[in-house]
């Protein structure tokens, strides 16, 4: 069984394909096809939802990542013994459909994925990285030491920082440490205004939705775990975050893009909003 295909880096929401085998998994069916428009949960850092459609007319009840050794077993999700990728495995999507549906290897199958769902996630999750570029701006001034620079030159207060993050219909929310830690990383909290940091924010954000720029994603291969690569043209430069999800093709499909800060004793989280409200 070869890794699957995928074609939803490229915004394909549609296919046929043929049916490369089944698996039980739980109380349902899963199916693997030779190549999907589908993006399924990752296991090991599930920002993005799964896709919600069709398979030959039956209602997905979940999709998620599967990888073989090449002994026929098929291990989903937290069951995978190795990293992400590890080029000894094959790695597949896994399409979850009630066992009566009864689809069988070899059948050649549609498959639908929820177009108005995918476009509120890749909504959501191209406005997560705008705000995550924009936040490392906002707080530059706050590093006491020299520290990583994101693809902006900005100090990367996210990717140090942050410990979760979670895609939603047309935004996201992202939560970073603010504790012992990232003060011996070189970042101070102390004294900060994180009302105006947010106006800050949102004054970059309003600035990049203007300016209609470009996104795509870059990918050495249509393998489901090809380092696949998020970018943005900005008016400042090229911006860049490795990524597996979904997004739209120009900022100015967002509408607007706006965050809020929410700070805790040793946590912060940003709650971002994609649309013109």
């Amino acid at each position: 069984m070869k890794s699957t295909i995928v074609t939803f880096p490229d915004g394909q929401v549609s296919g046929r394909s043929e049916v490369v085998g089944t698996v039980q998994a739980g109380d349902a069916l899963g199916v693997i096809v030779a190549e999907t428009p589908f993006h399924p949960l990752d296991h090991t850092w599930p920002d993005q939802p799964a896709d919600r459609g069709l398979l030959a007319g039956h209602p997905l009840l979940g999709c998620v990542t599967g990888a073989t050794a090449g002994d026929g077993q098929v291990l989903l999700g937290a069951h995978i013994p190795v990293r992400r990728g590890d080029p000894a495995w094959q790695w597949l999507v896994v399409h979850l459909v009630e066992p009566a549906a009864a689809v069988e290897a070899g059948a050649e199958v549609t498959l639908e994925a929820d177009a108005g769902y995918r476009a509120a996630l890749s909504a959501g999750h191209t406005a997560c990285h705008l705000a995550a570029l924009a936040l490392n701006a906002a707080l530059a001034g706050h590093w006491r030491k020299e520290t990583g620079a994101d693809s902006l030159g900005q100090p990367n207060f996210d990717q140090h920082a942050i410990t979760s993050s979670t895609i939603v219909e047309n935004g996201s929310v992202d939560v970073y440490r603010l504790g012992k830690s990232l003060r011996k990383k070189g970042f101070s909290a102390d004294g900060l205004d994180w009302a105006e940091v947010a106006g800050r924010v949102n004054g970059i954000l309003a600035g990049w939705v203007a300016a209609d720029a470009p996104v795509w994603i870059d990918a050495p291969d249509g393998t489901l775990t090809a380092r696949r690569t998020w970018h943005c043209a900005l008016p400042e430069g090229e911006g860049w975050i490795p990524c597996g999800g979904t997004h739209v093709h120009r900022t100015s499909a967002l509408g607007g893009v706006r965050v809020e800060l929410e700070p805790g004793e040793s946590e912060l989280t940003m709650r971002t909003y994609a649309g013109s409200s």
